[in-house]
C-alpha cells in the first residue's frame, strides 16, 4: 500500500545529490547493490541518513540477537509504527537472508503470536518497549530476561528503535515508495 507523503518532495539521487549526501549513497550502493528509495529521502538531511546508517549496522553488529532475532525486533517496531516500506523491506530480508519461518514471518506481519517461544519473547518485548515509549514495566522485563535474554539485549532492542525511528518515520513523511526488490512483500 503506497502511503500519502506528507512533504512534496523529491529524493536525492547519486546523479542529483552533492557533498555528505553523494558520498553517503554512493556507500549504500556500495554495500547493497542499490541506493533503496528511503536513503534518497533521508539524504536531505544527512545527519539522518548517516545517524540511521550507523545505528543499523551498530544494531546488526553488537545486539547480541541472532538474525532471526534481529528481523523480529525490526519487524515489530515497523508493524507497531505502521511502517509500510520497512515492513516489505524487513520481510525479504526475514524470508530471504535471516531464513525466519515462514509462520513466524506471517505472524511478525499480523501482530499474532509466533510460534517460536524464543521469538515471541523478542517480539513481546520490542511491542512493550515501542507501545510504552521506552517503559514497558518491571514485568515485561523479567519476563524478557526469564526467557534467556540479557540487559545487553534491551539495549539492543533501544538501538533498533532508534534505527526504526529515523526510517519509520522519514518514509511516513516522504511516502516512500517500497523498492522492487522488496515489492513482493508489500503490506496492504
Amino acid at each position: 500500500m503506497a502511503r500519502i507523503p506528507l512533504l512534496d518532495m523529491q529524493p536525492e539521487t547519486l546523479e542529483t545529490s552533492t557533498g555528505e549526501a553523494h558520498a553517503l549513497l554512493e556507500t549504500a550502493k556500495a554495500k547493497l547493490g542499490f541506493v533503496p528509495n528511503m536513503y534518497g529521502y533521508m539524504a536531505k538531511l544527512p545527519p539522518v541518513l548517516a545517524n540511521y546508517m550507523s545505528s543499523y549496522d551498530a544494531f546488526r553488529s553488537q545486539s547480541g540477537f541472532t538474525s532471526a532475532e534481529q528481523e523480529t525486533v525490526f519487524l515489530t517496531i515497523s508493524r507497531v509504527n505502521g511502517c509500510t516500506y520497512c515492513m516489505a523491506a524487513h520481510s525479504m530480508i526475514a524470508d530471504k537472508k535471516s531464513r525466519v519461518p515462514s509462520a513466524s514471518l506471517d505472524a511478525l506481519r499480523s501482530g499474532e503470536e509466533l510460534p517460536d517461544a524464543k521469538l515471541q519473547a523478542v517480539a513481546a518485548m520490542t511491542e512493550a518497549m515501542v507501545v510504552s515509549r521506552g517503559n514497558p514495566g518491571k514485568a515485561s522485563i523479567e519476563a524478557f530476561l526469564a526467557a534467556g535474554y540479557t540487559e545487553q539485549h534491551v539495549f539492543g532492542i533501544v538501538l533498533a528503535i532508534a534505527a526504526k525511528t529515523f526510517s519509520n518515520y522519514v518514509n511516513h513523511l516522504a511516502g516512500t515508495p517500497v523498492d522492487a526488490v522488496f515489492a513482493p512483500y508489500s503490506v496492504d
